[in-house]
């Protein structure tokens, strides 16, 4: 029924100035943390990968054994036009593949694994 003192007394001042620049850089710190790590663990990686699968695709030259995103693996026979390959995937089996569904570029000196006895 009564109010109690501590209700009844009045809220306290506000600071005079407001917020200061160092208590809204304190503020915003874990955020610009969080993007930091974002950056350097997530972005700036995928952006190295990104930069080096298009310079190997840039360098697909006939001859060149390759695999495709499917598993496939064949050899270059010749560039149909700047975005589509020709890729002999058994003797007489050609398929025109696009340089976008290539990811793996083996060289020439190397061999595919037949798994044939010796």
């Amino acid at each position: 029924m009564f109010v109690t003192p501590a209700f009844a007394q009045a809220a306290g001042a506000a600071p005079a100035g407001g917020m200061g620049a160092g208590d809204l850089l304190i503020q915003f710190a874990p955020i610009l943390l969080l993007v930091v790590i974002f950056w350097l663990l997530i972005f700036r990686p995928q952006q190295k990968r990104m930069k080096a699968h298009q310079a190997m695709l840039s360098s697909i030259s006939r001859g060149d054994t390759v695999v495709t995103s499917g598993g496939l693996v064949g050899k270059v026979t010749k560039a149909v036009d700047g975005e589509d390959l020709e890729v002999e995937i058994a003797q007489g089996t050609r398929v025109k593949v696009t340089r976008g569904g290539i990811s793996d570029v083996r060289s020439k000196s190397t061999p595919v694994n037949d798994n044939k006895a010796s």
